[in-house]
């Protein structure tokens, strides 16, 4: 089976260069109604310029697709309810969204400004979740949607100097651990992307011959996958150098720790066990972890659940 877009409207942000770009791109030749946004502001937030989503929708048209250019700063709610309206006003419909646009602002956390913190905040989860707010009552009035949210290991795991850009990357994927919750019955999956790739983000971070192997066009074939009908929800997928990788967030089995047990040094003394994750199980929702300790907890009481 071919995954196409035909007749489905996608909006990419950051589309005017590297990673959404390449989604862009690659929707469009599959189908798809592109909105190519992109403030065009320099890596770090400041400036703005519609030329390289233009010169991207440029491209679209050349080869036959159909795409439409837009400057809205995903962090501004007008500017992006404008850049909605006039996606609805062109097509009617919004199919698929791409919260790819972002901004690096690198410091160590002493050296890091208040503003450092709030613009990259700003962007990625602000930006995401204004984004996402956007769409969310036309994909549930029309019964369909998909939402990428841009993920990074910085968040998930952490990186030196990106405190900013790791706590709104990891808040990003919470975003997603509600949002799938929500858009459930209506078919409105969600799901994030963790890339590792060469971009103007990452072009002085890496070795020449590291770069070379960090080409944004290995990431978007799994965007597109969770842009598609057959998308899943509640995924995290990384991709990077033609690998791909899922991170699911488990939970250990843990211990029931008896009234006498229940200090400090009970802690410190079961801590091993509490981390042991040989049965460890990944929890969906906030309510399946609440269901597995009541029950732990119930059993150990000898007290029967209803």
């Amino acid at each position: 089976m071919t995954i196409r877009f035909d007749d489905q409207v996608a909006i990419i942000t950051g589309a005017g260069n590297g990673l959404g770009k390449s989604h862009a791109l690659e929707l469009a030749k599959l189908g798809a109604k592109v909105v190519v946004n992109d403030f065009g502001g320099a890596r770090d937030g400041s400036g703005g310029s519609s030329e390289a989503a233009e010169q991207v929708v440029a491209e679209i048209k050349a080869a036959g697709g159909d795409a439409i250019a837009n400057g809205a700063d995903v962090s501004n709610v007008t500017q992006v309810e404008a850049m909605v309206k006039e996606v609805m006003d062109t097509w009617g419909r919004i199919d698929v969204l791409v919260n790819n646009a972002g901004i690096l602002r690198d410091k160590s956390f002493v050296k890091m400004t208040q503003d450092d913190w709030d613009k990259v905040v700003a962007v990625h989860l602000t930006g995401s979740e204004i984004c996402s707010k956007a769409v969310w009552p036309i994909m549930r009035d029309q019964g369909y949607g998909r939402i990428v949210m841009t993920t990074s290991t910085s968040g998930l795991y952490g990186n030196f100097g990106q405190a900013n850009y790791g706590a709104a990357k990891m808040a990003v994927a919470g975003l997603m651990n509600t949002l799938c919750l929500e858009g459930e019955k209506y078919d409105i999956k969600v799901n994030c992307i963790a890339p590792t790739a060469a971009t103007r983000m990452t072009e002085d971070l890496m070795p020449p011959e590291v770069l070379a192997m960090l080409e944004p066009k290995e990431i978007t074939p799994a965007v597109l996958f969770l842009a598609s009908t057959q998308a899943p929800t509640h995924r995290i997928l990384l991709a990077g150098a033609g690998c791909y990788a899922m991170v699911r967030l488990m939970e250990s089995e843990g211990v029931y720790l008896s009234d006498e047990e229940r200090n400090v040094d009970g802690v410190a003394a079961h801590f091993e066990q509490i981390g042991n994750m040989d049965n460890a199980s990944e929890m969906m929702t906030g309510g399946d972890h609440v269901t597995k300790i009541l029950t732990m907890a119930a059993k150990a009481k000898g007290i029967k659940l209803g």
